[in-house]
């Protein structure tokens, strides 16, 4: 099975959608985590406005995912799906040129902007990078192919991370290195082999709203799907407060600087592709959601772990403490750990989940699928920004939102209980 995953990495028809994933993630990573790091700590001084920022960055990156999954989803099943990837790569050095302007010129509203166009950039490409798996993979291959993409996203999502709390104080550098990296994953993603649409294909449905209704309500019908589904929904609704609530908590808890909020986001990202390649692990190739449960327990018992070391925490005093010094905090590695661990068993938790999406439908409606999937995920994920928003507004700061994280992945353990009830042992098959 090692040798199964490991042979992906040289396989033409692997590599070049491995690359250009890894690099729009890191590019992603680079942006986002950039704006909201100079924001936080360049523009603003004001700990409910920082979260408030936080919040509404991550809801406009998510809104396009629930507007337009179901027309993306549609023209990915319709089209040759490399030919989209490339007109798709070549629209995020426009949307990076305006980033870099946003950030240039210190401009909120053009960040903003660039943030959620790089939110409809990443809501066409979703649908493909999965859909195109199963094209140009063996099934036996499809679950290690899915870990490696995951696995290399929060590889990407790391690197980015930690180069944009590199570069969060010099605006001219960041810059140019999101356009940088926008063109080269244009020119990974002009070596993508061409994956045509199948032969039968569905009528288009151009209305956003009514496409939406219609593509939710035509996937979430199959039980196996509907439970798949709303268990990714809630881990991405999880995701996107713990990733809502690190730059407020290391600034205003923790009383450490952009540094120490990047390594946050890198420990969950490394956390995440762990847990990706060991689920391949553990279930050898074999799509199942047999270890969903214990993995988001688990995942929620870290979360509290993470509350109570939080709630331990005393600031040394008013400067921000250096990355250095937060390592020599005797408090600082129980967090790192519990964090970690959060992270892994998030991984664990997802990464078949996904699987399922792709394997267990016809080849002509996977984008279609992962379509009506990112329509539901990014629907819990807004609600989720909300949610936060709305309870940082009545003075519940980021340590008291864990406790919500951790009653979420109790739902996420029943709906992974359920799936692995009604789609384990031969009884999944495609409809």
């Amino acid at each position: 099975m090692i040798q199964n995953v490991a042979h992906l990495l040289r396989a033409r028809r692997f590599v070049p959608l491995f690359a250009t994933q890894f690099l729009g993630a890191f590019n992603d990573s680079l942006f986002k985590q950039a704006v909201v790091l100079f924001v936080t700590y360049q523009l603003y001084s004001n700990p409910h406005k920082e979260f408030q920022f936080s919040a509404i960055a991550q809801a406009l990156f998510i809104l396009p995912f629930f507007l337009f999954s179901a027309l993306s989803g549609q023209l990915a099943d319709d089209h040759d799906k490399a030919r989209m990837i490339r007109i798709i790569k070549f629209a995020e050095i426009g949307i990076m040129l305006l980033g870099g302007a946003g950030i240039l010129l210190a401009n909120i509203p053009l960040m903003l902007v660039a943030v959620g166009l790089m939110g409809v950039h990443s809501t066409f490409f979703g649908p493909i990078k999965y859909a195109i798996l199963p094209q140009h993979l063996h099934r036996d291959e499809v679950l290690g192919g899915t870990g490696l993409v995951e696995a290399g996203t929060y590889i990407a999502i790391l690197l980015g991370t930690i180069l944009a709390g590199v570069l969060a104080s010099r605006p001219q550098s960041a810059a140019v290195a999101v356009l940088a990296f926008a063109v080269l994953g244009y020119l990974a993603g002009r070596e993508v082999p061409p994956a045509p649409p199948a032969a039968e294909r569905l009528p288009m449905t151009w209305h956003i709203v009514h496409a939406s209704i219609q593509l939710v309500s035509a996937t979430m019908h199959i039980r196996r799907l509907f439970l798949a589904i709303l268990a990714i929904s809630f881990f991405w609704t999880i995701g996107a407060v713990l990733i809502i609530i690190f730059p407020p908590l290391v600034k205003n808890v923790l009383g450490a600087d952009e540094q120490v909020a990047s390594l946050f986001i890198a420990i969950f990202s490394i956390g995440i592709a762990i847990g990706s390649i060991a689920i391949n692990r553990l279930l050898k190739s074999e799509v199942s959601a047999r270890f969903a449960p214990p993995s988001v327990i688990a995942m929620g018992v870290f979360v509290l772990l993470l509350h109570f070391v939080a709630l331990t925490w005393s600031k040394n005093g008013p400067d921000l403490t250096t990355l250095e010094n937060f390592l020599f905090n005797p408090m600082a590695w129980p967090m790192i750990l519990c964090l970690l661990g959060v992270a892994i068993t998030g991984g664990m938790f997802v990464v078949p989940l996904y699987a399922f999406l792709t394997t267990t439908v016809p080849k002509t409606e996977t984008a279609r699928t992962v379509a009506a999937n990112n329509i539901v995920n990014s629907g819990a994920m807004v609600v989720g920004a909300l949610i936060a928003f709305a309870l940082s507004s009545m003075g519940i700061g980021p340590v008291g939102q864990l406790l919500l994280v951790a009653a979420m992945c109790l739902i996420s353990a029943w709906l992974g209980w359920k799936l692995h009830l009604a789609c384990d042992e031969g009884r999944c098959r495609v409809d």
